[in-house]
């Protein structure tokens, strides 16, 4: 059997038709979704693309293997010193090498992931790597010919192969070709959004909220300019700020034409697969390495916490004479991403390595039997914009910031998902017992982490003790003038004593 695992960046599965989305936005996905199975709440454990993608191919969480930055000492692998022998324990066995050794599968990844992040680990295992050579700034049609062209050319070799292919396609910019129009010009917004909540939004403080939605980063169109004319799409459809309904229209439109695009391409790719005869013979995988936060949080066009819309995946199995009795089905048990590594190396009769801190439920799916309790909660992190755990059970969300990134954010936060999708209304005063619950998750979780670490120690601590998150690191004194010259003072002010700014001096 054949592998294909599509990783398309920064995919929130609300956004997809087959998940409830009001828009059509992903009538190819949708299709493999009817023939497949459905998870409805898995999640990566740590967020966002380097610590995800890292623990989706290690199998395991970042506290394990070091990588939870995008910067400074946590955003590689731990250093592993003397120990260390002809081989690296970690890349020794991670999914692509498991799959490759002893000889079984072909694997091939068609993604610049390694070289935008810097993040070389990732390759191993990986026998052929196609980097396309943008630093993940690619729209799909960059990724999809070369897919096609490998298919047409090896895709029926004796041996099967497992593929790993990455689509850009949502992540913020928005890019989408100048020659696609938008075809979601005249559908209403999603119905929890409206101007009360823009306004409301308009005071809020951080990077990408509504007055920043690039970051810290303001462009002009001088700015757009430069990057060329492969990227002219940008101006039309990515807002510099929110400061109407027609730009939240803008920031909706642009991250659902990305979805779009990207579904036009894995339709080219699941058409070559058909025309080479292997569609039958070929397990197709769709997920993220991340959500993206359109709103909840005030953070627009990224993924930036440790929250549902940041952490919450897509995660759509089509295994051929496997998931044939669920076509079109969900499961709604709690699970990770790496639960579903583990799950591909035992369907492919792998042992899944006692160092993994993924659980596979691949008896499960062969017994026929879904939605069994699996995990009775997960625990999710965020450490390269914010530093955050959150714990996730029942319908509850609990999250613990220690540093908010410069949104303002409380250090107790707590939503009920199933009234409150969206994140609108912090419960965390009213449900004190609540609180603690999700505190006791978070303690015993650290507590068994640790005890398993090879390396004891908590890399949360590394970037809080390297002066936070890299993407806010060294930005407060500079950002806190902003906010002090465009109305948010009072932010500024609490922003300023939480973080030890002299906002007066700075």
């Amino acid at each position: 059997m054949n592998i294909l695992y599509i990783d398309i960046d920064s995919l929130r599965p609300d956004h997809l038709g087959c998940y409830g989305y009001h828009r059509a936005t992903s009538p190819n996905i949708d299709a493999i979704a009817e023939e497949g199975l459905r998870f409805t709440n898995c999640y990566t454990p740590d967020a966002p693309c380097l610590p995800s993608r890292t623990a989706m191919t290690t199998g395991r969480f970042g506290i394990h293997t070091g990588v939870v930055n995008h910067g400074g000492v946590a955003s590689q692998p731990f250093n592993w010193g003397r120990d260390r022998g002809f081989h690296c324990g970690l890349t020794e066995t991670n999914l692509a090498r498991l799959l490759s050794h002893p000889k079984k599968y072909r694997t091939v990844a068609f993604s610049p992931f390694a070289q935008r992040h810097g993040a070389w680990h990732w390759y191993a295992g990986f026998q052929e790597m196609h980097n396309s050579g943008y630093h993940g700034m690619e729209t799909a049609n960059w990724i999809s010919p070369d897919v096609v062209d490998w298919i047409e050319r090896k895709g029926d070799d004796e041996k099967p192969f497992f593929m790993w292919v990455n689509i850009w396609d949502p992540h913020t910019p928005y890019r989408t070709p100048a020659e696609m129009e938008n075809p979601f010009k005249d559908d209403p917004l999603p119905a929890w959004y409206n101007e009360d909540i823009r306004r409301e939004h308009w005071g809020k403080p951080g990077p990408h909220s509504a007055q920043e939605t690039n970051g810290f980063d303001l462009w002009d169109q001088a700015t757009y300019d430069e990057l060329g004319g492969w990227m002219e799409a940008i101006p039309r459809l990515q807002p510099n700020a929110i400061d109407s309904m027609d730009e939240a229209r803008r920031m909706f439109d642009g991250y659902d034409m990305g979805v779009a695009y990207a579904d036009l391409h894995i339709g080219k790719i699941i058409q070559a697969l058909k025309d080479k005869g292997i569609y039958e013979d070929t397990a197709i995988i769709i997920s993220s390495d991340h959500g993206e936060n359109l709103g909840e949080l005030w953070v627009y066009g990224d993924h930036q916490t440790a929250d549902q819309c940041t952490s919450r995946l897509p995660m759509i199995v089509r295994w051929p004479g496997l998931t044939d009795n669920y076509a079109g089905q969900t499961d709604d048990r709690l699970i990770y991403n790496v639960d579903i590594a583990a799950t591909i190396l035992e369907l492919c009769d792998r042992d899944v390595p006692t160092v993994w801190d993924g659980q596979s439920i691949a008896g499960d799916l062969q017994s026929g039997t879904l939605n069994h309790p699996h995990r009775d909660h997960l625990v999710l992190s965020q450490l390269a914009w914010c530093a955050q755990r959150a714990a996730r059970w029942d319908h509850y969300l609990y999250i613990q910031t220690y540093h908010d990134g410069f949104h303002d954010y409380p250090d107790d936060m707590l939503f009920d998902l199933e009234a409150d999708p969206h994140e609108q209304h912090n419960l965390a005063d009213d449900h004190p017992e609540l609180v603690i619950r999700g505190q006791a998750i978070l303690n015993t979780w650290l507590t068994d982490c640790l005890k398993t670490a090879t390396h004891g120690q908590d890399p949360l601590w590394t970037v809080m003790h390297e002066g936070g998150p890299l993407h806010v690191r060294d930005e407060g004194p500079t950002y806190l003038k902003r906010l002090m010259a465009t109305g948010r003072e009072e932010s500024a002010r609490r922003l300023g004593d939480k973080h030890s700014i002299d906002i007066q001096g700075s």
